[in-house]
């Protein structure tokens, strides 16, 4: 049985970056009764298109909204045209695929922080590999089976527990 992100491995490692920027849902709660007026100009004019129904869009909604264009309008042009490809390949994705990286998403969310500052430590050293580095282990990965992906992990995960400094040698202080 191949992994699921198999399917789309080019995608899913954007995406997951871009689903790692979103997180700050709690700083959305400052924008949560945010109306049109109460909006910046570079606000209203990134969410010209919902001038007609901001009224009418959910709380949560107008606060995700205007968060995204307070963020867009701080973006350079090589950040925002870095963000409408991770947009458009997100739109390109089927809802299955969606489904499963918002589920992945969760599944990091619940993660304790070391565990998550691990992953993005080990996205961070494969994405400073070379692209041809990146696909070789990508493709080896799909090669192997569920069993020897397992014994990967864990031997991964072995070799990191032997390198974290332990409380009993860090020096008193």
């Amino acid at each position: 049985m191949k992994a699921k992100f198999a399917i789309y491995p080019r995608y899913a490692i954007s995406v997951f970056a871009l689903l790692l920027l979103m997180q700050g849902t709690a700083v959305l709660a400052q924008d949560d009764a945010a109306t049109w007026d109460s909006l910046t100009e570079a606000q209203q004019e990134v969410l010209q298109p919902y001038a007609d129904s901001w009224g009418t869009l959910s709380s949560e909604r107008r606060a995700r909204l205007a968060q995204g264009a307070r963020r867009w309008s701080q973006m350079d042009t090589e950040d925002r045209a870095a963000a409408q490809d991770r947009f458009q390949s997100w739109r390109g994705l089927s809802d299955d695929q969606r489904s499963t990286i918002r589920d992945r998403y969760q599944q990091f969310q619940s993660l304790p922080a070391r565990d998550q500052e691990r992953i993005r430590e080990n996205f961070q050293r494969f994405n400073r590999l070379s692209p041809d580095r990146r696909q070789q282990l990508r493709d080896r990965f799909q090669q192997m089976t569920p069993d020897q992906r397992q014994k990967v992990r864990d031997r991964l995960r072995q070799r990191q527990q032997q390198h974290r400094p332990r409380a009993s040698d860090r020096p008193p202080g």
